[in-house]
């Protein structure tokens, strides 16, 4: 009685024991416990948890429409959510791999052997009416079972390294909307920043050919010479072709905004050609500390995952060294008759364990575990990597945003001292101290400040989307 309870309870002893390293979580960093960001700065950033819809501070509905249309309709997107889906079904084949096999099986076998004799069957006597027969019948239903005892845990490894791939998965999935939002709302300013100076370039043109009639009719007085009438056209012959290459940049960007919302090029023209406003980010933005970037950011999540799950295939490995025990039983019922197949009392049963360990294989185990812990190793590294690379991204794009503000404040003064000119110049021209000329020339050193100026609001907000992706929130 003792040597029936003995085996159960060792199974049970063995089978709870797992080889290999147990993942203690990825490599500390200094930037785990760091403050703040190094680059942000006094003004214009807070350390306040960033938002996921960080779009929505930029106050423009239509980027609003196009980015949640993009985080639907793009196919990259689609392709991470079937990328996800596919290692969703692999944890669950490897959860059922744990799990014993059964297999049902129906055989029907007819046999004829010439100058044997096989003894009567179903199928009736021979040709030449003898008794004996050279043909023979069978019949057989059976069930098969077989499960192999988890012994050093390589099924148990298996599955944790499936549910990190699996994790993986979905960090990769959040990368691909990060970089999705960012991508649309990098086009969408580029467009608003092109359709304003195209339109502030036609008006700069308006204003150039006034001067050079002006002049041309100076030069037809006496009171100017050639020169500068050809220096006025020269000057409007270079601000028509700074307009072209501006138009086919801004039809790039409304077929890249098509695309990248799941459409074709020309299918929202309708929508955005119509020159808009470029939206500005909010007087202080929450970006955060290096530890939220660490514990969010997607690609330093998926990363973490794949050390995750090669930390666990060491212990597959491992496994594979040592002793398997697997069980198999059989239970068939049949015989040379089709009634054979009613006879439940007369069946066939087996049941097998055994033990198999390939103990003698020159090392080929040792070096497949060799192998496991040197692609562990090079995950450990990339995950490094990309954990450096993004608090390079994050400190990049914060010093980036910081001098942009810095720019703006510094074109929109600029920009208020063109315009005050121009007031002055208009009503020293209204009261007759200033020629037209004069005064076209100061409307035109307005639009220039302006043109400028707009560029530099498009950087700034710019740099403000170049801020979310590098911190990685944009993601579901």
């Amino acid at each position: 009685m003792r040597s029936y309870l003995l085996l159960p309870l060792l199974t049970g002893l063995l089978a709870g024991c797992t080889v290999g390293p147990d993942y203690a979580g990825p490599p500390r960093h200094a930037s785990d416990a760091a403050p703040s960001f190094v680059r942000a700065g006094a003004e214009g950033t807070n350390n306040a948890p960033p938002v996921a819809d960080w779009w929505t501070m930029l106050g423009d509905p239509q980027l609003d429409a196009l980015i949640a249309r993009a985080l639907v309709n793009n196919s990259d997107v689609q392709a991470g959510e079937a990328r996800l889906r596919q290692a969703r079904a692999m944890l669950g084949e490897e959860r059922a791999n744990r799990a014993p096999k059964a297999n049902a099986s129906a055989l029907y076998a007819h046999a004829h052997v010439p100058g044997v004799d096989l003894g009567s069957s179903d199928s009736g006597s021979a040709d030449n009416g003898d008794s004996s027969s050279n043909d023979l019948n069978l019949y057989n239903v059976g069930f098969d079972a077989s499960w192999e005892i988890d012994l050093f845990g390589g099924r148990r490894r298996a599955v944790e390294a499936a549910r990190a791939t699996f994790e993986g998965a979905q960090a990769s999935l959040a990368d691909v909307q990060v970089s999705l939002s960012a991508n649309v709302a990098q086009a969408y300013l580029s467009l608003r920043d092109r359709q304003q100076r195209i339109a502030l370039g036609e008006q700069s043109i308006a204003l150039q050919q006034d001067v050079l009639a002006l002049n041309r009719q100076r030069f037809e007085r006496g009171t100017a010479t050639a020169a500068d009438v050809a220096r006025v056209d020269g000057q409007l012959a270079a601000t028509r072709a700074q307009i072209a290459p501006l138009a086919a940049e801004r039809d790039a960007y409304l077929n890249a905004l098509a695309v990248l919302t799941g459409q074709e090029p020309g299918a929202i023209d309708a929508d955005l050609s119509p020159s808009g406003q470029i939206p500005l980010p909010p007087a202080s933005v929450p970006v955060g500390d290096p530890a939220q970037l660490i514990a969010h950011r997607p690609d330093i999540r998926a990363a973490e995952r794949t050390l995750a799950a090669d930390t666990a295939k060491i212990g597959q490995a491992e496994a594979a060294r040592f002793p398997r025990l697997s069980f198999m039983g059989l239970i068939g019922i049949g015989g040379t008759k089709i009634s054979d197949l009613g006879k439940l009392d007369d069946f066939v049963a087996l049941g097998a364990p055994q033990l198999s360990w390939s103990f003698l294989d020159f090392g080929r185990n040792k070096a497949k575990v060799g192998q496991a812990e040197a692609v562990r190793d090079e995950a450990e590294a990339r995950y490094r990597g990309t954990l450096l690379s993004a608090l390079r991204d994050a400190e990049d794009s914060l010093a980036r945003f910081r001098e942009s503000r810095v720019t703006v404040a510094a074109l929109a003064r600029a920009r208020d001292q063109a315009a005050l000119t121009e007031r002055l110049t208009q009503s020293r021209y209204l009261a007759g101290t200033s020629t037209k000329i004069a005064l076209l020339n100061a409307r035109n050193d307005l639009n220039s400040a302006e043109q400028k100026l707009v560029s530099a609001r498009a950087t700034l907000t710019a740099d403000y989307v170049a801020i979310q992706k590098a911190l990685g929130f944009a993601w579901r």
